[in-house]
């Protein structure tokens, strides 16, 4: 990895008013944007597309990723009938996402690929789809039905990353390289397909430094749509809660929210923000005890935005980045 020269804002930062900019809030929220693409609230819902996953089923390993629990990372999952139901009474002019969340879901033959996805698409309710997958997990035929379905249909791929370090990727069992992660931003971006990246924050063995320096990697994407910041959340059924069971990734919430604060600082203002923290269901939940309180974690993050003055790209012109190289 090579240090280059960052580019600058668009618009100067110190000219920037942030709460304008972002419609009243202090990052890019993939909930604004969404408003302003469709014209109306937009809901994701988390789907089961029957999918498993290289790391599970031998092919490249056993178990799972370390923090993955049996469901693939995907508890919240549900019937879209029973979601739009939940949704519908609250928000009846509401618009939907589809997103196929539990374990890889581009890891079958393009043939099962296509029917489920157009299966999806074809339900007059659904916007778009967003695809949960492995950056190991999009040969060129796959990519091809992805760049078929972004022609005419709203898409983003969302690729589990989770951290740029080889170390804690082996400790966890991710089973693939910096550059497979690498050759997937670089195609999906020449075909022009919205891409999304999930990093965790508080992983086993990885500093501060550490972390920052995989926000500051994935910030350096050439056109990246989103990115994702999850709180690492020991739970049961993971391998990582056999082999770690005392874990805890950070002693506190005020520890955490510091850091996605330095986090968002260093992320370019037109990435939007998908998540800030990572929530699991209760019954399966180890560590951290504080972790379930995710409308607490989110308003105390918007409170020390607001207490710094601060917005997310405010540092991002010096942010020193990390560009992966082009494949």
């Amino acid at each position: 990895m090579n240090k280059i020269e960052q580019p600058p804002f668009t618009e100067a930062a110190e000219n920037r008013c942030p709460p304008e900019y972002f419609k009243g809030q202090r990052y890019n929220s993939i909930s604004n944007y969404l408003k302003d693409h469709f014209g109306s609230k937009t809901i994701k819902l988390s789907i089961d597309g029957g999918f498993t996953c290289p790391n599970r089923d031998g092919s490249k390993g056993f178990g799972g990723c370390g923090f993955c629990s049996d469901s693939g990372s995907g508890e919240f999952s549900s019937d879209i009938d029973d979601q739009i139901a939940l949704y519908s009474g609250k928000w009846p002019e509401a618009k939907y996402i589809a997103y196929f969340q539990n374990h890889t879901n581009t890891y079958a033959p393009v043939e099962v690929l296509r029917r489920k996805y157009f299966a999806v698409l074809k339900d007059p309710r659904i916007s778009g789809i967003a695809i949960g997958t492995r950056p190991d997990c999009l040969p060129d035929d796959v990519l091809d039905l992805l760049e078929e379905i972004s022609r005419d249909h709203f898409l983003w791929v969302e690729l589990g990353l989770q951290t740029i370090h080889e170390d804690t990727a082996k400790l966890i069992n991710r089973c693939y390289g910096l550059e497979e992660f690498q050759r997937a931003v670089s195609e999906l971006g020449r075909r022009k397909i919205r891409t999304v990246v999930h990093l965790i924050l508080g992983l086993p063995g990885e500093s501060r430094d550490m972390m920052l320096e995989s926000v500051k990697y994935v910030s350096g994407v050439p056109g990246l749509f989103g990115i994702k910041l999850h709180l690492m959340n020991l739970v049961k059924g993971s391998a990582l809660a056999e082999t770690m069971p005392g874990y805890v990734s950070f002693p506190d919430m005020d520890s955490y929210v510091e850091l996605v604060t330095d986090c968002l600082e260093i992320i370019p203002p037109e990435v939007t923000v998908h998540r800030l923290t990572g929530d699991a269901r209760r019954d399966i939940l180890i560590s951290p005890v504080w972790s379930f309180n995710k409308r607490t974690i989110l308003n105390r993050i918007n409170d020390r935005l607001n207490l710094l003055d601060s917005w997310q790209g405010k540092k991002y012109a010096g942010a020193d980045v990390l560009r992966p190289k082009e494949i």
